[in-house]
């Protein structure tokens, strides 16, 4: 257990939400954020990969910034995304509007307790496991906790989102 607090962990603490905090050493050379999650507790914790959600952050065609979250492995259907948030289209968001608004840096965007709470889809797979990993807002910091909670504390919806 990580003794670690981001704005994301105090959002659980705060709310009562059960939850565990898990470091791993974070490589600056990594490729891919959510690959190097999986690889690093992925075994240690007894998870696969596709419960070790990663956080997208979407710019929708009305212009509001949104988030999406979906296994790492899985790839973000844009129009699944967008249709499930109410909206015709989404693109990324561009790296410094996505940080400026969350407050997190790209690879430590958490989908709780960002400076401003964007409107959040997390994809249905997601509620299949008993329980999931996503940021804890910082690179090389994840929580572990139940995906219902993450729905409920983050307002989310649920969608099929991949494609």
């Amino acid at each position: 257990m990580a003794s670690a607090s981001t704005p994301a962990i105090k959002v659980l603490t705060g709310a009562g939400i059960a939850h565990r905090v898990h470091a791993y050493t974070h490589d600056p050379r990594a490729q891919s954020y959510g690959d190097e999650a999986v690889g690093a507790l992925g075994a240690e914790l007894g998870v696969v990969a596709e419960q070790v959600l990663k956080t997208l952050v979407i710019e929708l065609s009305t212009g509001a910034l949104a988030v999406a979250v979906l296994p790492v492995p899985a790839r973000l259907s844009l129009k699944a995304a967008a249709a499930a948030l109410g909206a015709p289209k989404a693109v990324l968001a561009d790296k410094a509007k996505a940080e400026r608004s969350t407050g997190y840096v790209l690879g430590g965007v958490s989908p709780l307790g960002q400076r401003k709470q964007l409107a959040t889809v997390v994809d249905a797979s997601a509620l299949r496991w008993d329980r999931v990993l996503c940021s804890a807002g910082r690179r090389g910091l994840e929580i572990e906790l139940a995906p219902a909670d993450l729905v409920r504390a983050t307002g989310a919806v649920t969608a099929p989102i991949t494609g």
